[in-house]
């Protein structure tokens, strides 16, 4: 473990360097993934960093305890090698959860899918709110937001809302938000103040470049038809919006948001291209849950994975068994703490598998 450690230490000295030549400069492409490659390697540096102090701060408290003869001093010396102890083998742990491979989609892009589920009308102002509250989450981060393609409902919720998410490791934080989201509360449109059960779908796919996934333009159904709701006389009046059909599979990919067809087409490209690259995903994270449990990252989209209960003002993820009581600040975008609880959880897990 400790010679990946020092290679990852020369590298990140590398990375710095070549971050300075101005050729690697005027490549934006190579400039922006070596910058992501710092970026994720520096955090284990600072670990480890601290590791080698707490290690030599404590085989120094320890040369003391088995050198010293004042009882006071001893005492102190053996207090500070306890608690160094500890601080040496938490370190170390926390090496060993850095050091997992990483998902190589992490540093991508995601493209998010909500969509209404049981509970009608209900459901769908739900699913508005997911919306709303990975919205603020992105803009927290300082994201970029794009609407895809919804279908509205009559009372403000979504039906299904698609948008696409621009960010430095967007889709590695956001990742584990697919699945089923079940809410508890009571609804605008209840009138005897019961609790109602409602369900909304959510996907992350991982936004993919052409290069990584192949599709025959033989294989393609591309429809046009005139936009929904806000966008301009132009969107209201012309067939901007663009359905695309891709016949081996059947999925169906639509764009509505731009002012031109051409830019949709672009963007539902872009959407079949994350789709079918995610059911190949879906394939091998199929064949490793076949081997192993897996617990954080499903390949079945249709887990229930969180439970909003608005009465109790608390949210818990099944996967990991935790509860917050902070349901409010959470659907307002506050979702830092959740979300990494369920990476330290899927870190833990992806050790534990390779033990």
């Amino acid at each position: 473990m400790f010679d990946k450690l020092e290679k990852i230490v020369e590298r990140v000295l590398e990375i710095q360097q070549l971050l300075s030549d101005p050729a690697i400069v005027a490549d934006q492409k190579r400039f922006r993934d070596l910058g992501r490659e710092l970026r994720t390697l520096e955090p284990i540096v600072a670990s480890y960093q601290r590791y080698k102090k707490a290690n030599n701060d404590f085989k120094g408290s320890k040369e003391i305890l088995e050198t010293v003869n004042d009882a006071e001093l001893k005492e102190l010396a053996q207090e500070e090698y306890d608690k160094l102890k500890t601080v040496v083998v938490e370190l170390e742990e926390e090496l060993k959860l850095l050091l997992v491979p990483q998902d190589p989609n992490d540093t991508k892009n995601f493209i998010m899918e909500i969509r209404a589920g049981t509970g009608g009308e209900e459901a769908a102002l739900f699913a508005s709110d997911l919306h709303r509250m990975y919205t603020r989450f992105a803009e927290r981060k300082g994201w970029k937001v794009d609407l895809m393609d919804w279908n509205e409902t009559g009372k403000g919720g979504f039906k299904e809302i698609v948008f696409a998410v621009s960010g430095d490791g967007a889709y590695g934080l956001m990742k584990f938000e697919s699945g089923v989201h079940r809410v508890q509360r009571v609804p605008e449109t209840e009138a005897q103040g019961r609790v109602h059960t409602s369900a909304a779908s959510v996907v992350v796919l991982p936004e993919v470049e052409d290069v990584e996934i192949e599709i025959n333009p033989a294989d393609l159904q591309i429809d046009t038809y005139r936009a929904g709701g806000k966008g301009g006389q132009n969107v209201n009046k012309v067939e901007t919006a663009v359905r695309i059909t891709h016949k081996p599979t059947g999925v169906v990919v639509a764009c509505q948001q731009e002012r031109s067809q051409f830019q949709n087409r672009e963007r539902a490209m872009k959407m079949l291209r994350a789709k079918l690259y995610e059911a190949k995903m879906q394939e091998q994270t199929a064949s490793v849950a076949a081997q192993r449990k897996l617990m954080v990252k499903s390949g079945d989209r249709s887990d229930k994975i969180r439970t909003y209960n608005f009465p109790q003002n608390r949210i818990t993820d099944h996967r990991i068994g935790l509860t917050l009581y902070n349901l409010a600040g959470i659907i307002d975008g506050d979702l830092d703490e959740m979300i990494e609880k369920l990476r330290v959880a899927d870190r833990a897990e992806k050790l534990q598998a390779e033990a």
